[in-house]
């Protein structure tokens, strides 16, 4: 079982579920020491108290607030763990809302909360099945690692899920980023929609969705080991520049369509109509003028 990072429970109104929080994800990434170049060596961060001058361990390092430039205010573990707060013991659940209400790049990293004892199963199947049958998810606040944060709770094949969020004024605003409007046609935005639909799938599955960076450097560091030659790089495609947009759509549906082993042939999308030239008419004649004295 993977490492639990937090222990306490669900509150939940009246009820409470003690649960565990393990990391939901795994990192499969290729790490790298810090070497000394010219002879390999390793290259450490030392860790030494200023006033004694002396290297010390990680049993002695603490947490210190700077209240002033000489003066350093210390903060225990234990006085993390009994802030005078009640999601410091667990996570309160203070809303349910539809899933489609949360923006996801509020979402951060996910954990899984697993029942702590037989004591918690019943209680943990009530909120597990409540939450499924609600199509909602729920939201909750907790405080680790020194900070209050807000979190969101959904269920993932019967497990409860929760993933830390982001507070609404930690997302920037990207109404500056936004470049100048620019007028799509009907035809165009036809386009997009036709080679999103040849794109879409059910899952995320398969080789397109594997990991080829961390295999490439697998494949150079095994290569370093046996002393072979390197793996040459593949020569990136370069795509003729398309200037019509309609062009471009139409090609990439075909790409897109071969790709998955279809016919790649793709019915011209329709282009937009060319305005009809209009005959100039010829300047109306003047209405004769009214006699005087009629």
């Amino acid at each position: 079982m993977p490492r639990t990072v937090w222990s306490g429970a669900i509150s939940f109104g009246l009820v409470t579920v003690p649960i565990k929080v393990v990391s939901a994800t795994e990192d499969h990434s290729v790490h790298f020491h810090r070497i000394h170049t010219e002879d390999g060596g390793r290259v450490r961060n030392r860790k030494v108290c200023e006033l004694e001058g002396r290297e010390v361990s990680q049993a002695e390092i603490g947490k210190g607030y700077q209240l002033t430039k000489d003066v350093i205010i210390p903060i225990s573990d234990a006085d993390l763990r009994d802030l005078p707060l009640p999601t410091a013991r667990a996570i309160e659940i203070v809303a349910f809302v539809p899933v489609d209400s949360v923006d996801p790049i509020r979402i951060a990293e996910g954990y899984y909360l697993v029942a702590d004892g037989q004591v918690a199963a019943k209680p943990y199947a009530l909120l597990t099945k409540a939450l499924s049958r609600s199509s909602r998810v729920a939201v909750a606040k907790y405080a680790w690692s020194g900070r209050e944060r807000l979190g969101l709770l959904r269920v993932r094949e019967d497990t409860l899920v929760l993933h830390a969020m982001r507070w609404p004024d930690e997302i920037r605003d990207p109404a500056e980023l936004l470049p100048d409007e620019a007028a799509v046609s009907p035809e165009e935005l036809e386009g997009a929609l036709a080679l999103m639909e040849t794109m879409t799938r059910d899952d995320l599955d398969g080789p397109d969705f594997k990991d080829r960076y961390t295999e490439a450097l697998r494949e150079i560091i095994d290569a370093k080991r046996e002393d072979h030659a390197l793996p040459e790089a593949p020569e990136p495609e370069q795509p003729g520049k398309i200037l019509d947009l309609m062009a471009a759509l139409n090609q990439s549906v075909a790409q897109a369509r071969e790709a998955r082993g279809e016919p790649a042939e793709v019915h011209e999308m329709p282009k937009r109509p060319k305005k009809k030239a209009t005959a100039k008419k010829p300047p109306a004649k003047k209405a004769a003028s009214h006699q005087r004295g009629a």
